[in-house]
């Protein structure tokens, strides 16, 4: 089974990176995967890159991103699962999306509420546009 778990650094991230292990540790595969995608949009940091330029934005977001899934890694180490991961800039949850079809992955895991704005009272915004455009199935974990 191949497992996209979308990540931002957050408690509710992690829970379903610990979903994906608990899922992958109870089938027998050999070829269980889990590839963690970490998104950042970079619409607010457009007037930045004409201060600094496009590549000190996108090595302080690749950083950034590498830092939120550390513990996630560190999660998937532990449990001795297969791993990879996506850093991607844009729209989060059109890319998490796009990863998911394009890597043919079974299941998208993802936390149901992120980082996000206050107004995202029951569901993050990002897990609301995944669960409706995937085109297949999601798991959001609490």
């Amino acid at each position: 089974m191949k497992i996209l778990v979308a990540t931002d650094g957050s408690k509710p991230a992690l829970h379903a990176v610990k979903y994906a292990i608990k899922l992958l540790q109870s089938l027998s595969s050999t070829s269980n995967t889990v590839t963690l995608i970490s998104v950042h949009d970079d619409v607010g940091l457009r007037h930045a890159k004409a201060f600094v330029g496009k590549e000190a934005v996108a090595d302080y977001l690749r950083e950034l991103s590498e830092k939120e899934l550390k513990p996630a890694r560190k999660l998937l180490d532990s449990a001795g699962i297969k791993h990879d991961m996506e850093v991607r800039t844009g729209h989060v949850a059109q890319e998490i999306v796009h990863c998911a079809k394009a890597g043919k992955f079974d299941l998208i895991a993802l936390g149901a509420k992120g980082r996000g704005a206050v107004a995202d009272l029951l569901l993050g915004s990002a897990a609301q546009r995944v669960l409706a455009t995937a085109e297949m199935p999601v798991v959001l974990v609490k």
